[in-house]
């Protein structure tokens, strides 16, 4: 575990950072930037193994010294984390240590990691987890102790760009001159969100979307997919691993969106306001990360029925109800309101990530659905 041959494709990226570590160019900072799903943080981890390990070979750790079987639970002394968290006394910031017994179990199951999955295991409800202030106090604090082994010390930051700006300026020192044999590793979903004061810091490492061969061969090799159902899946995936895994394992979070795409698209055709109003609602109660991923699902309906409606057969992955719904729907989507569907599903997505009313956005979308279904 944790381990560079263990990780899905990326190979131009491991090459560089094998190629920088052997070459003894071991940077203070990193940023490994990327889509979700796209294994950064299976690449930080495994990073952080080659440096900790007492007896690495070129390409990866040992496994057999004591360091590797501390990295393996997560539990090595030098190995340091900071990720997003919720408060736990309503009074005082909380710190990531609060949460790190929480956080290794997570990670160990979740090397391809997720925010939505780590706010479902925080049980945050409608609270968003953020990097608190005070982290930054900890981060400082710890990197500032010897190293327990007489190597280095890593600290890996999980989602930097969920830092408050306050404790992004409070690291900003530690970060341009960190002591002796000490690495960080920002790992983010979304360097724009990160203080350019930060990024100057660091040297980015932008990770691309995992190529469709090296997730179909995962899928075949350590779940046991046909040849056809690993490529289905790896195309519908996108490059993410996360996304991947999900389609073969939450079959129910699927359809529930499908359902929810099905009865927007009958009720928009028919113009039944009062029923999408409803329909409105019931999606606004569901939670953020629960609405962004309907209205992801949403987004690739669209573009698989555009393009069956086109006869681009050999580009339509879609399961068996899907493929069934197509059949009468994908005339509706044509070249006169794909884009339009398109951006008013990105519009409502981004008014969800800055946290707009959900009642209103959701209300407002559904009535510009009906005006394009009609074209």
């Amino acid at each position: 575990m944790f381990l560079f041959r263990d990780i899905i494709g990326q190979t131009e990226t491991q090459n560089k950072l094998l190629q920088e570590y052997a070459e003894g160019r071991v940077p203070h900072a990193l940023l490994i930037s990327g889509p979700e799903g796209s294994g950064k943080m299976a690449l930080a981890l495994a990073y952080a193994r080659l440096l900790l390990c007492t007896s690495p070979n070129e390409n990866d750790g040992c496994e057999a010294c004591a360091s590797c079987h501390k990295i393996n639970k997560l539990i090595h002394p030098d190995l340091h984390f900071a990720f997003p968290i919720i408060k736990k006394d309503s009074k005082k910031d909380s710190v990531c240590d609060d949460y790190i017994k929480l956080w290794r179990e997570f990670l160990l199951n979740e090397p391809y990691p997720s925010f939505e999955q780590w706010t479902n295991k925080l049980k945050a409800g409608n609270s968003q987890p953020i990097i608190y202030t005070k982290e930054s106090d900890e981060i400082i604090r710890k990197l500032n102790l010897k190293s327990s082994e007489g190597g280095y010390k890593v600290m890996i930051i999980w989602l930097p760009e969920k830092m408050k700006e306050e404790g992004e300026n409070k690291i900003l020192k530690v970060l341009e001159e960190p002591p002796m044999k000490t690495l960080f590793i920002l790992v983010s979903d979304n360097p724009e969100g990160i203080l350019q004061t930060i990024k100057s810091r660091t040297q980015l490492i932008a990770v691309p979307p995992i190529e469709e061969r090296d997730i179909a061969q995962a899928l075949e090799d350590k779940w046991a997919l046909s040849d056809k159902d690993a490529k289905d899946v790896a195309h519908l995936s996108n490059g993410s691993m996360i996304k991947a895994i999900s389609t073969i394992t939450n079959n129910e979070t699927n359809k529930q969106n499908f359902d929810l795409f099905v009865s927007l698209m009958r009720l928009a055709y028919m113009r039944n306001i009062k029923e999408l109003k409803a329909w409105s609602e019931k999606v606004a109660g569901m939670g953020r990360e629960k609405q962004k991923a309907f209205l992801e699902y949403s987004q690739r309906m669209v573009r698989e029925n555009f393009m069956n409606n086109f006869q681009m057969k050999d580009l339509v992955y879609m399961n068996s109800f899907e493929k069934n719904f197509s059949v009468n729907f994908s005339p509706y989507i044509n070249e006169y309101n794909a884009i339009g569907l398109m951006e008013e599903l990105n519009k409502a997505q981004q008014h969800i990530i800055q946290n707009v009313n959900a009642k209103m956005v959701f209300f407002d979308f559904v009535l510009k659905i009906i005006v394009l279904l009609k074209h």
